[in-house]
């Protein structure tokens, strides 16, 4: 159930209705939402509930006897549990046949033939399971920490692990935020509703008018077949990916933080427009937030942070950035992209930070560079095999000029590219001055902005990051 589907557009506003039926009843309250979540997650491929009901069920109980557990030894048997249980489903879903074959590979290039084909599995990929894993494993990773007390309501910490707005792609939401939330009574306001739908609305247009387009009218074209186009071309087509992919995955978080806040839930940002960022450090605070946040806090910090000698530091920095472009998905593409960024990430810690005060010339060209070296990452983001990068990267070299490309697909990315760098206190300014227009007038705009969405792609391609 994609959230740019007619079955969605029926789901949700049903799930909102019977919501606000019970929404005085504690306990029917959150069965609702429980069960409007497994429905949702169901709707991918029903099998795999058993899967979230697990993991979540073996999280609540580690859970329970941490809380009450005082022995170090044994606390920390617990949190391994934990962390063998679900980095041990991440890795046979999702990694298990890319191990497979690339040892295979390895001992091939070694001299060595073995045949690994049988511990191959042909299981599909259990849509969100990156990301409820982590989420999952907040929760015993802060518990083992002491920094937030055990739930003993089940059903209270089944619907945070299992909350549909951001189930299937995040934002990732920690315990410590999002259960005490449970806990008390959803905040529910008219100016919240207002809020959260247009929020919903914006991350539509961003999918919908701005991620698919650029997509359908010239970079899917492009990218299977880099050779037939023109260095200017093959340019315009990584600008073209830079933008759909921020809205294809900012437009799924809008939505995702829209429909909670309609709920009376509070969701963390998860993108603040990162192609203004002057370096890469920058750009990793502003883009998929929740993500990166996720791996310094678990990840990078543990293995010691910054507060190690220069090489620790730049280990640290490296492996967190290739378990980070692993986490995308089980290809050498992403590990590259991921290898990619922690260079970048450590020859930014040789820099200067930049003053204030800077120039705006000198501000530009920050951002200027910052953007192409994310920009061109996207090739290995985006490219799996390697002759494939290879015809890219040559056709960017040959510095060819061809105008392949048509005005439509050049207006919708002057547009993304404009709707990016507009502040964002001017979109909040009008959504405060649209939520002053009576409300059937709203709903008079809502069904004219429904009625051109469905007309443009309904139904149409999911967004990026559901396959991670």
């Amino acid at each position: 159930m994609n959230f740019n589907s007619v079955q969605f557009l029926v789901f949700f506003p049903a799930v909102v209705f019977l919501y606000s039926l019970v929404f005085r009843r504690d306990k029917a309250r959150m069965g609702l939402l429980l069960a409007a979540s497994y429905v949702f997650y169901m709707s991918w491929n029903w099998r795999y509930a058993g899967l979230i009901l697990f993991s979540t069920s073996v999280d609540y109980l580690v859970g329970r006897v941490l809380g009450k557990e005082e022995k170090e030894g044994r606390r920390r048997a617990l949190l391994v549990v934990s962390l063998v249980m679900n980095l041990g489903l991440l890795a046979f879903f999702k990694y298990n046949n890319f191990f497979v074959d690339s040892t295979g590979d390895l001992l091939r290039v070694l001299g060595l033939q073995v045949d690994f084909s049988s511990l191959r599995h042909s299981f599909l990929l259990p849509v969100g399971i990156s990301f409820y894993t982590f989420q999952s494993l907040s929760y015993t990773i802060d518990l083992f920490r002491r920094k937030i007390p055990v739930e003993k309501n089940f059903v209270r910490f089944a619907l945070y692990v299992a909350f549909f707005p951001q189930l299937v792609a995040g934002p990732i939401v920690r315990a410590a935020d999002f259960l005490p939330q449970l806990r008390d009574k959803p905040k529910v306001s008219q100016e919240r509703v207002h809020t959260g739908l247009a929020l919903m609305f914006r991350g539509l247009f961003k999918k919908v008018v701005l991620a698919d387009l650029l997509a359908g009218l010239g970079v899917d074209a492009v990218f299977a077949n880099p050779g037939g186009f023109s260095s200017l071309t093959l340019l315009l087509a990584i600008y073209g990916y830079s933008f759909q992919i921020y809205n294809d995955f900012s437009g799924y978080s809008d939505i995702a933080i829209g429909a909670a806040r309609v709920l009376g839930f509070s969701i963390p940002d998860n993108f603040n427009r990162p192609y203004l960022s002057r370096n890469v450090r920058e750009f990793w605070t502003r883009w998929h937030i929740s993500l990166s946040s996720w791996l310094r806090d678990y990840l990078y910090i543990p293995l010691g942070g910054s507060r190690r000698a220069p090489s620790r530091v730049r280990f640290n920095l490296m492996a967190t950035m290739v378990l980070g472009g692993l986490w995308h998905g089980a290809a050498v593409n992403f590990v590259l992209w991921g290898f990619w960024h922690g260079i970048l990430l450590v020859l930014a810690r040789g820099t200067s930070k930049t003053p204030e005060g800077t120039s705006l010339r000198r501000l530009f060209w920050e951002r200027f560079a910052c953007f192409h070296l994310v920009g061109f990452s996207w090739l290995l983001f985006r490219i799996s095999d390697f002759p494939s990068l290879v015809a890219y990267i040559g056709g960017l070299l040959r510095f060819s000029v061809g105008a392949e490309l048509s005005w439509a697909f050049l207006a919708v990315l002057a547009i993304a590219a404009s709707v990016h760098f507009v502040p964002k206190d001017l979109f909040d300014r009008t959504m405060e001055r649209f939520a002053q227009i009576p409300a059937p007038a709203q709903a008079m705009v809502y069904a004219g902005l429904i009625l051109v969405f469905s007309g443009l792609s309904f139904g149409a391609p999911a967004f990026i990051y559901f396959q991670f």
